[in-house]
């Protein structure tokens, strides 16, 4: 993964947000970051700000690795 050193130990929030990045660009492809957006957004009109952090953390992963993978059961 872009940014983690060999040996380096994650937090339990950065492990998380990798893990759910992860998820998110299996599940959705290139539209992981979109799905990301919306849901930091509704952390921030729920006013749970610790929620939009780890968004927010999500999406620069997002970036960091270019979330390009095509969507499960999408046509090519």
């Amino acid at each position: 993964m872009p940014g983690i050193m060999p040996g380096m130990m994650l937090d339990d929030d950065e492990r998380r947000a990798r893990q759910e990045a992860h998820w998110l660009v299996k599940e959705f492809g290139a539209e992981a970051s979109l799905y990301a957006a919306m849901k930091a957004e509704k952390a921030i009109e729920q006013k749970d700000f610790g929620r939009c952090a780890r968004w927010k953390r999500v999406l620069e992963i997002l970036a960091d690795s270019g979330a390009e993978e095509p969507r499960r059961g999408a046509a090519k």
